[in-house]
Order: structure tokens, then C-alpha cells, then sequence
């Protein structure tokens, strides 16, 4: 779906993974074996995978600045409240069919009633992308909707609009980036690999606080505190990250998160013998809420390093590799739950180097989105052995004579 948003656009993938979601979770609530069901649940949540990701990037692109931060963790609210509002379903709901169904109402609905009203298509992509006249076309009606009805404001945007095809150098033609550019971008590959990387380590770690008192105790906490605990943490989580993101930046609130995550897991790990019940719940708490914020900031902070011509493939092996990551907490219910220790060890292990790593990121606070190939190579961080160069000589005057 990454690929697709990169080549037809962030709308019609939007709209293609909107269909697919309806069509597979129609034909999940028919199946009628576990094969077909298990087939038709992985269908359902590539496409639902798409559909967050398109998604996420027209809400990015859509955003100046100083906004985008705002404009993400508020979608994160929702997402965080959809959580609370599935369990809720759940316990009302007590046949999967009907919760299936229950589920997909709202999507269909959206599709048949509002998807092609309330949807545009990127105006940053068809730029980036060279699609003068959709850009110009998408941009017009922007303007149109959000003009006050005079008629002054309607001609100076006709007069910026029309300075697009000199900018942008129209081709009349589409226009996508080569494979083989692509892979001489060592920039964007490491920016890549680390958010990657620190996106994995804080969804595949988040699990293990959650079961902490099951696995290590065998003290049972119950479901509904498990489930509550972890999404009451993701509220504090964005509400974290509104406020001190933009004031001291992506990379230091990231490098917090991920030493907070790192200091749990040594606490809990290390120190087990010495702590009472309320530290071990603490520290697990602690742990759920700078992983979630760890997790979730790696994303955002990938969605703005990556350029826009490469963003959906970009954004989509990170949200890949985040997927990844909740795929090995089965891991520790291996022999009878004896794996848990070793997978928890070894998460520690990599949030401690993900600490190491974060400080080769560039910082993308208030900083407008790269475009080009060429951008993404040029958002980097300065380099630590970099010398000053002091222009100033050391004798002000010549030598005397002698």
C-alpha cells in the first residue's frame, strides 16, 4: 500500500483499502473454517494497515509546521479512544460476528455517503510528483472553500497559481523517482534503519510490561487491566508528547522515551528481589508509557524525515517493522512462558543502543517537509568532527624588521 500511495496517490489508496477492508471483513463474517478465517483476518489487516497509512500521510502532508504535531496527536486521541470504545464493543457484543460487523458498518457507511466529498488528494504529492493541473485544480478548491467570499483574496491565489508551472518546471507528464537513485541515498537509508529500528524495539517491548506480573510473578492481573492499562498509558503518552515535543524537539523527546524504556526494563530485570508491589506496577506503568511514546514518536518523526516522492513506501516499512515487533510477543508464551526473560533481555539490549543511535538523527522540529531525493540527502545533522574554521589570522601585524 506504500508503493500504491507512492504511484496513484494518497486518495485512491485511501479509497482502494477502504473497499478492500469492506470486501474482507464481509467475507470474514462468512467463513465458516478457521484456514478461511485466518485468510480473510490477515486480508483484513493489510488492508486495514493501508488504510491507516494513507491516511496518516494526507493528514501530514495537509499540515504547516507549527500544526503538524497538534494535528497527529489529536488523531492519536482517537485512535487511543477507538481502543477503549472496542472493549466496550466487545462486552456488549458477545458473538465475534456481530462485533465483526459492528466494525465494518462505519467504514461502509463513510465509502457510500461522505469518502468523495471530505477526501482530497495531496497537493504536496502532485507537486512533488509533477502533476501541475491536479495540484492547481486541488489547490483552487481549497481556496474556494476557505475564502471569505471576496474577490481579491480569489485573484491573488489566481496569480500565485499560475506561477506553479514556471516553479515547477511542468513536463505534462508524471514524474517518479529511479530504484537505482534511490539506493545511493545513504541519508534517507539511515534515517530509515534507525526510526525503523527504534520503532520495532518500542512495539515489540511494549508487551512485556503489560505481562510483567504474569510472567516473572505469576501473579494474574486480568485482561481488562492489562487492556486499560496499556491505553490509559497511550493517553498520557500523547498528551506527553503535545506538550514537549515541539519546545525541545523530536530527537530529545525520542532519546527520553527511549531512556525511560531502557531504565524500566534494567529496574525490572535487574532488581526484581528488592521491589514491592507498588514499584513493580510503577516501573511497569513507567515502562508502557515511554514505550507507547517512544513508538509513536518514531513514526511521526520518520513521516517527516522521509521525502514525499519515497514517503508512502518510507512510512511503510516502518510501519512494518512496528507490526514486526507486536508479531514476537508470542515469543514469550513459549514453554511455558520461560522465553519471556530472554525476550525481554534482549529488547533492553537493543533500547539501550537505540539510545546511541538517536543522536545521529536530524531534528525536524518547525522545518518544512523534503520534497526531492536531493532534500531527504540534505536533512542530516551536523557532523560532531566537523572543525571551525577561524578566518582570522594569528598576527594581526607583520613581523617587524629587524
Amino acid at each position: 500500500m506504500g508503493y500504491a500511495a507512492d504511484r496513484i496517490g494518497r486518495k485512491k489508496t485511501f479509497i482502494l483499502a477502504l473497499i478492500l477492508s469492506i470486501l474482507w471483513g464481509t467475507l470474514l463474517l462468512a467463513s465458516s473454517t478457521p484456514a478461511v478465517f485466518i485468510l480473510m483476518r490477515f486480508f483484513l489487516g493489510s488492508s486495514l494497515a493501508g488504510l491507516y497509512l494513507s491516511l496518516y500521510i494526507m493528514r501530514l502532508e495537509l499540515c504547516d509546521p507549527p500544526h503538524r504535531l497538534m494535528i497527529t496527536m489529536i488523531a492519536g486521541f482517537f485512535t487511543v479512544g477507538g481502543q477503549f470504545l472496542l472493549l466496550g464493543l466487545a462486552v456488549g457484543c458477545k458473538d465475534w460476528r456481530v462485533l465483526q460487523g459492528v466494525i465494518i458498518s462505519p467504514l461502509a457507511l463513510f465509502l457510500a455517503y461522505s469518502c468523495p466529498q471530505v477526501l482530497f488528494e495531496s497537493p504536496r504529492w502532485l507537486l512533488a510528483s509533477k502533476q501541475i493541473p491536479e495540484a492547481k485544480a486541488v489547490l483552487r478548491s481549497f481556496v474556494e472553500k476557505n475564502s471569505s467570499g471576496l474577490g481579491s483574496e480569489i485573484l491573488d491565489a489566481e496569480e500565485i497559481l499560475s506561477e506553479l508551472d514556471t516553479a515547477y518546471h511542468y513536463e505534462g507528464s508524471m514524474w517518479h523517482h529511479s530504484i537505482t537513485k534511490l539506493l545511493q541515498s545513504r541519508n534517507i537509508w539511515k534515517n530509515l534503519l534507525i526510526l525503523g529500528f527504534t520503532t520495532f524495539i518500542g512495539h515489540g517491548i511494549h508487551h512485556c510490561y503489560g505481562t510483567f506480573r504474569k510472567n516473572v510473578q505469576g501473579t494474574k492481573s486480568g485482561f481488562y487491566l492489562s487492556y486499560l492499562l496499556s491505553a490509559g498509558t497511550g493517553v498520557l503518552a500523547c498528551l506527553f508528547l503535545c506538550f514537549t515535543v515541539d519546545r525541545f524537539g523530536r530527537r530529545g523527546i525520542l532519546l527520553l522515551s527511549m531512556t525511560m524504556t531502557g531504565i524500566s526494563s534494567l529496574v525490572l530485570l535487574g532488581l526484581i528481589e528488592y521491589l514491592n508491589e507498588a514499584a513493580i506496577m510503577t516501573f511497569s506503568i513507567l515502562g508502557l508509557f515511554s514505550s507507547h511514546a517512544a513508538a509513536s514518536l518514531s513514526v511521526f518523526f520518520a513521516a517527516e524525515v522521509i521525502p514525499t516522492v519515497i514517503r508512502g513506501e518510507g512510512l511503510g516499512i516502518i510501519l512494518a517493522l512496528a507490526s514486526l515487533g507486536k508479531l514476537s510477543s508470542p515469543i514469550m508464551d513459549l514453554h511455558n512462558e520461560h522465553g519471556y526473560f530472554l525476550h525481554h533481555v534482549v529488547y533492553a539490549s537493543f533500547a539501550i543502543l537505540c539510545i546511541l543511535s538517536i543522536m545521529l538523527l536530524p531534528e525536524s522540529k518547525r522545518k518544512a517537509l523534503p520534497e526531492s531525493i536531493k532534500d531527504g540527502e540534505l536533512y542530516r545533522r551536523p557532523s560532531l568532527l566537523r572543525r571551525r574554521r577561524d578566518h582570522v589570522p594569528l598576527l594581526s601585524t607583520p613581523n617587524p624588521t629587524i
